[in-house]
């Protein structure tokens, strides 16, 4: 197992804002996590990151307790977050960005062999490489910042609402990138909003409610429970 979360309770402030939550990924897995808004979805992940500190539980990774860690101790462990909303640097290019993504030591040593790993994966990134990034499309800015997440060879790579604020084309486009990762054996903990195609790519997934872990199972499975056809399908 790489991930093993085991029944985290974390606050925000006086306020308890995750109850329990407890799931694992284990290597070369897709494992969605899907809600509502608010849910905990990214506070799960800022928690496993080292952002947020649980007040009880425990955050096992590649059989090591990383309860505690400061996010760049965690980064160094193996683990890698594209944040929500994406965050580039506007001004730099294409390129500079993604060797933004290489500071960890171990990933420095191998930055020029990464750079062309991305770029394989994302030939349209190369394409545009000395593009400002402030000037990339929205679909094109997620892959930038999900490639700028690679940079630093990760075990574990964490996307949080990748299809947030796309187009419905855009959304189809960043998905098929994830599961072109999936594809080359890259262990992925997604964090969606989208629940049809959060599901649909998942080997295993995870609802959350209001901080709580309330229904998982393998993603196509899910995909046609009952209770998620109508709490988030419309169905």
């Amino acid at each position: 197992m790489l991930l093993e979360v085991k029944n985290i309770d974390v606050y925000y402030g006086m306020v308890q804002v995750l109850w329990g939550i407890s799931f694992n990924v284990e290597k070369g897995e897709l494992v969605t996590i899907v809600g509502s808004n608010g849910a905990g979805k990214t506070r799960t992940l800022l928690t496993i990151a080292g952002m947020k500190k649980p007040r009880s539980g425990r955050i096992i990774f590649n059989g090591k307790e990383i309860n505690g860690l400061q996010p760049h101790q965690v980064a160094k462990k193996g683990i890698s977050l594209v944040p929500e909303g994406r965050r580039l640097f506007p001004n730099l290019t294409v390129k500079e960005n993604l060797l933004m993504g290489a500071y960890i030591k171990k990933a420095r040593e191998k930055r020029d062999e990464t750079l062309k790993e991305v770029f394989e994966l994302f030939p349209r990134l190369e394409e545009r490489k000395n593009q400002v990034a402030r000037t990339l499309s929205g679909g094109e800015a997620q892959m930038l910042a999900i490639a700028r997440g690679l940079m630093s060879r990760p075990l574990l790579l964490m996307l949080d609402e990748p299809s947030l604020g796309l187009a419905p084309k855009l959304v189809s486009e960043v998905f098929r990138s994830i599961e072109k990762l999936k594809k080359v054996g890259t262990t992925i903990l997604l964090v969606e909003q989208n629940v049809a195609k959060g599901l649909e790519i998942a080997d295993r997934g995870y609802v959350l409610e209001n901080g709580r872990i309330v229904l998982q199972g393998e993603g196509k499975e899910l995909l046609v429970n009952e209770k998620v056809r109508k709490a988030y399908l419309a169905i």
